[in-house]
C-alpha cells in the first residue's frame, strides 16, 4: 500500500534507492570480487597449489564479504532513515504549510501569506503562492469595492425616482413636463450605468466581439475628433487634429477604436478650460502605433495617473455624476485596448499642467 503523506513517500523513496544501491554493490562485491581476489593472490588455473587452495581462501573470502556487507547493509540503512527524516521534513514541513494556508484561503482568508525562508525551489514556489494570494487578495478588494460603488451609484438615481414617484402618487408633485423631463433623465443614467458595466464586464472577460483589422488610426483620429469640434468651439477650445494624408496602420476594432478615442475626447472637453487646446497625435514605435489625446486642464497627480482607471473613480470626489458620466468610461478604455492586443495609460506633468491620454496598438 503506497503511503499517502509526502514525508512517508520521500521516506519510502530514500529506502528504496539505499536498498537499490546495496544490492548493487552487493552483487558487484560477490560476484565479480572472487575473480579479482584469485587473481590477486595467484590463483591462476594450471597452477596445483592455487588450486589447492583456491576452495579454502575463496570461502573465507566469501563469508568475509558477507559479513562486511551486512554490516555495512545495517549502517547505511541506519543512516539512511536519519538522513531520509531530515530531508523528508525539511521537504515537507514548507509544503504542509502551504497546504494549510491554501485551505485558509479557500475559506475566503485571501491575506494569508506562507514564510519565504527556504532556498532554491521551495522558496520559488512560496514567493509564487504569496504572489497569488496577493493577486486573490486585491481580485477580492476590487470585488467588493465594485459591490458597494455600484450600489452607491444605484442609490442616488432610484431614491430621486422613488421620491418624485411617491410625490406623483401623493398629488404633492404635478406631473408637469419637467417632472417628466426629469424622471426620464434619471432613467436614462440608470441605463447608461448598467450598459457601461455590462460593456466593462465583456470587455474584461474577453466576450466583446471584436473585428480586427488594418486602421488608418490617423484617418481615424481626424473622423473621431471632428465630431468634437463644434462642441469644443462652442467654449473657444482649438481641437487640432492630424495631418491629413496616410496615418500609421494599426491592428484594431474600428468601432472600439472610434470608443476610445471618443471617451478621452470627451474627457478631454469636459475638463479643458475655456479658450485652450486639444491636440490628437499619431506616432510609430516599433511594432505599435500610439494615438494621443492631449489638453491643457487640470492635470494629474502621480498617484492619480493609474487611479484614473479604475470604476468609478474620480479626481474631483466634489464633483457629481450628474455633471460627467458613470465614472468607468477610462476603465472602459483600459480593458478594450487590452482586448485588441495593446493598452492604454496617461501621463501628466503634473497637477495644472494639464494631461495626456494614450492608447497603443499593435502596427500593421
Amino acid at each position: 500500500m503506497i503511503p499517502r503523506s509526502l514525508r512517508a513517500r520521500l521516506l519510502v523513496a530514500f529506502a528504496l534507492v539505499g536498498a537499490a544501491a546495496l544490492a548493487t554493490v552487493g552483487a558487484a562485491v560477490l560476484l565479480i570480487g572472487p575473480a579479482y581476489f584469485a587473481e590477486a593472490m595467484g590463483h591462476l588455473p594450471g597452477d596445483p597449489m592455487g588450486e589447492a587452495m583456491a576452495e579454502a581462501t575463496q570461502q573465507a573470502f566469501a563469508d568475509a564479504m558477507r559479513r562486511t556487507l551486512l554490516a555495512a547493509s545495517v549502517s547505511a540503512i541506519g543512516a539512511s532513515l536519519v538522513v531520509g527524516l531530515a530531508v523528508a521534513a525539511r521537504i515537507a514541513r514548507p509544503m504542509g504549510v502551504m497546504a494549510r494556508a491554501a485551505n485558509r484561503i479557500a475559506g475566503g482568508h485571501y491575506d494569508e501569506r506562507v514564510p519565504v525562508d527556504e532556498p532554491g525551489e521551495l522558496g520559488d514556489l512560496a514567493m509564487s503562492f504569496n504572489e497569488m494570494a496577493a493577486s486573490l487578495d486585491a481580485t477580492e478588494q476590487r470585488r467588493l469595492q465594485l459591490v458597494g460603488d455600484v450600489a452607491h451609484e444605484l442609490r442616488t438615481p432610484l431614491t430621486t425616482l422613488d421620491g418624485y414617484l411617491e410625490g406623483l402618487e401623493d398629488g404633492v408633485v404635478a406631473p408637469s413636463e419637467q417632472t417628466w423631463h426629469l424622471l426620464r433623465a434619471e432613467t436614462a443614467r440608470l441605463t447608461r450605468l448598467v450598459n457601461d458595466l455590462s460593456e466593462l464586464w465583456r470587455a474584461e472577460a474577453n466576450q466583446l466581439p471584436l473585428r480586427l483589422e488594418t486602421v488608418d488610426a490617423g484617418a481615424m483620429a481626424r473622423e473621431v475628433g471632428s465630431r468634437f469640434v463644434p462642441q469644443a468651439g462652442g467654449r473657444g477650445i482649438i481641437v487640432t487634429l492630424p495631418p491629413t494624408g496616410d496615418g500609421p496602420l494599426a491592428i484594431a476594432d474600428r468601432d472600439r477604436l472610434a470608443q476610445v478615442l471618443a471617451n478621452y475626447l470627451s474627457n478631454a472637453v469636459r475638463h479643458a478650460p475655456d479658450n485652450s487646446v486639444i491636440s490628437l497625435s499619431t506616432a510609430v514605435i516599433p511594432g505599435h502605433v500610439r494615438v494621443a489625446v492631449s489638453d491643457e486642464g487640470p492635470g494629474l497627480a502621480p498617484d492619480q495617473l493609474e487611479a484614473v482607471f479604475e470604476r468609478f473613480y474620480r479626481v474631483d470626489p466634489a464633483r457629481s455624476r450628474a455633471a460627467g458620466g458613470t465614472g468607468i468610461g477610462l476603465a472602459i478604455v483600459r480593458a478594450l485596448a487590452e482586448a485588441m492586443g495593446g493598452q492604454a495609460w496617461a501621463e501628466s506633468p503634473g497637477l495644472g499642467r494639464g494631461a495626456t491620454f494614450v492608447v497603443e496598438l499593435p502596427a500593421a
